[in-house]
């Protein structure tokens, strides 16, 4: 158990190594001025951001993130299956879906404040030359840095800003996740014991993350937009209704759908890196391979789906608006 929570951890960190460029080009996509845009598409905004702020301006924010990881990883880790052994009928889709809900909605105490903290740090001199970035003084140092000034200016609320709407995407794109992670893993066997090959929980695991993401995408939008209101000037937003009328107004309705080129492309790298990394260090500390196996391919199955999809929404915590 402690080996498989540790082999989560570390995979999750590759995880976010490999995904939070493409979450960066994301962020950037959404925040950007409609009346003065900076990026023109997913692989234009790539091109413009190192070639403006070299390969690290990619990596800006990556720090909340990682920091939150192995809190993430052990709340989803823990109520996930908690719940699900709890069920009248554990095996069936909906007890998938329901503890893979409750799993997320737990995690948002955390998941929300990261989130806040690492959008901040990304839109953070964006734009700016490496070396015109390192001679400017900017508002936050870092993730922790960050959360303080926004709690001493705003108090407890300013740190859990966008939370209720963290909540309602959160909830049900974990339930979305685990219970396709699991219907797509069982169309991949002839029989439920067998276990399912390596390349066959990529497929699961990248296909289950990009159907949560197109559900809950629109929530994560004018979340994103709220939890960043203010950040560089004047609030815009009363309130989500209020994001959600002026976004449609300025943008059409195209806008809640910014940025989804980069989240969908992420999904299977971030998947193939998490994997690939747990699996070397499962079979490093573990004698037998077939062991390692098992436990990565066989019934912890839904197990590791839980560490990749927490590793997912970390690495594509969330977007905002200038």
């Amino acid at each position: 158990m402690a080996l498989d929570f540790v082999a989560g951890c570390l995979g999750g960190c590759a995880g976010v190594l490999v995904g939070h460029p493409f979450d960066t080009v994301k962020v950037r996509l959404q925040t950007q001025n409609p009346a003065k845009r900076l990026y023109k598409g997913t692989f234009g905004c790539f091109r413009t951001i190192i070639a403006k702020e070299s390969a690290l301006g990619l990596y800006k924010g990556m720090a909340s993130p990682l920091y939150g990881l192995a809190l993430i990883n052990a709340i989803v880790f823990g109520v996930q299956g908690n719940v699900q052994r709890r069920m009248a009928n554990p095996d069936t889709l909906q007890s998938h879906f329901l503890a893979g809900a409750t799993a997320g909605l737990v995690q948002c105490v955390v998941c929300s404040p990261m989130e806040l903290a690492k959008t901040r740090m990304q839109i953070q001199g964006q734009g700016e030359s490496r070396t015109q970035f390192k001679s400017t003084k900017h508002l936050y140092t870092g993730p922790i840095d960050c959360l303080k000034k926004i709690y001493k200016a705003h108090g407890i609320r300013g740190v859990f800003k966008g939370f209720t709407l963290t909540i309602v995407r959160e909830t049900p794109s974990f339930g979305i996740y685990f219970a396709t992670y699991e219907f797509l893993c069982r169309q991949m066997v002839e029989q439920p014991d067998d276990d399912v090959s390596m390349l066959g929980l990529l497929v699961a695991g990248g296909c289950s993350g990009m159907a949560a993401w197109i559900v809950t995408y629109p929530v994560d939008v004018i979340k994103s937009r709220i939890q960043a209101d203010g950040a560089n000037g004047p609030n815009q937003y009363k309130n989500a209704y209020d994001c959600f009328q002026k976004s449609i107004k300025a943008e059409g309705l195209g806008c809640l759908w910014t940025g989804l080129n980069s989240t969908l492309l992420r999904a299977f790298p971030v998947n193939a890196a998490t994997f690939t990394v747990v699996a070397l260090f499962l079979r490093s500390v573990r004698p037998s391979e077939d062991e390692t196996m098992e436990t990565i391919s066989g019934h912890h199955h839904t197990q590791l789906g839980s560490e990749i999809h927490s590793v997912d929404r970390i690495a594509g915590a969330a977007a905002s608006e200038i």
